[in-house]
């Protein structure tokens, strides 16, 4: 079965939209100087941030130091006094404490990470009537790359469960995609045939319940599709942590839809391995009668494109 879409798109440039007005280009500048203002106020939150975190990392080095220190004088000592141990105990809470603080602001860095993202996302999205620019192949796959390695980690708290779109775990069945977002979405080809491809949400119709998407593999205008909710998957907006969160992941022998390397579509698979630590991609197997026990060698894919699959029929 084939695995690539298309043979890519050219790298000619477009021209602004004929007709475009004078107001609609002011609107779009203002636009844009205002995102540009946005990204550099949540840039420098997130440099303060950075430093609360190295200002927290010191403190809680320092009291580990004493709890080092502490265990040396104990094993000299060789006793365990009342004394040692009230001591021990401040310090581990007072460690406890520390690594619960470090983290908390980790995640509001993390979240800020997430934030400029969006805000350069829907900025480059921006105007919908600009032609967006045509990417080179090379270059769409490297991004989308970067894309999947830059997704941000979500670490549980004690008790906590990780929220919809973390990893395996579905969105709510009232979420909306947002405009500019990323999702798999099942199309229908010239042939006849649907297959699930990564497109691009361009608006979402309440009234008709129904997406436009772009597919990002396609030239301008040349491949938008109207669909409904329900041939739209959300893409995972966190990874899930294999060390906090192992439930968030899909486990193995499961039946998913995962993005074919080096390609804009998802395919049938099952999973081989799922990520044993935070920054490890899946093992899948993908559905091929090339091969003889009807599944590929075990590829790699990245959480960012391993969704749920919904037929449970092999093809």
């Amino acid at each position: 079965m084939g695995r690539t879409k298309g043979s890519g798109a050219s790298t000619s440039k477009h021209m602004p939209p004929e007709g475009q007005s004078p107001a609609s280009s002011e609107v779009s500048t203002s636009s844009t100087t205002s995102a540009e203002s946005r990204i550099k106020e949540s840039l420098k939150e997130l440099f303060s941030l950075i430093h609360q975190v190295q200002e927290e990392r010191s403190r809680g080095e320092h009291n580990l130091s004493n709890i080092a220190k502490t265990h040396e004088r104990m094993q000299q000592e060789q006793k365990i006094t009342p004394y040692y141990k009230s001591k021990l105990r401040g310090l581990y809470n007072t460690a406890m404490q520390d690594a619960e603080g470090e983290a908390e602001l980790l995640r509001k860095a993390l979240d800020k990470i997430s934030e400029i993202k969006s805000i350069r996302e829907h900025r480059r999205f921006g105007d919908s009537d600009r032609p967006k620019p045509i990417m080179r192949r090379g270059v769409l796959m490297s991004m989308l790359q970067q894309n999947a390695a830059t997704l941000p980690l979500w670490v549980s708290k004690p008790g906590e469960r990780p929220p919809p779109l973390c990893g395996a775990v579905p969105a709510d069945n009232n979420y909306v995609v947002k405009p500019g977002d990323k999702v798999a979405a099942r199309v229908k080809s010239s042939d006849g045939e649907e297959n699930w491809i990564l497109a691009e949400v361009v608006t979402f119709n309440s009234s008709a319940n129904k997406y436009e998407v772009d597919d990002i593999d396609a030239e301008e205008g040349k491949e938008r599709h109207s669909l409904s909710k329900r041939k739209i998957v959300a893409l995972p907006i966190w990874k899930a942590s294999p060390e906090t969160d192992q439930e968030a992941l899909f486990p193995k022998h499961a039946l998913v839809l995962a993005l074919y390397p080096q390609t804009t579509c998802f395919y049938r698979a099952l999973v081989h391995e799922p990520p044993k630590k935070p920054q490890d991609d899946y093992s899948v197997l993908f559905e091929d009668t090339s091969y003889p026990d009807g599944y590929s060698p075990p590829l790699m894919v990245a959480q960012r494109y391993v969704i749920i699959c919904k037929e449970d029929k092999k093809k």
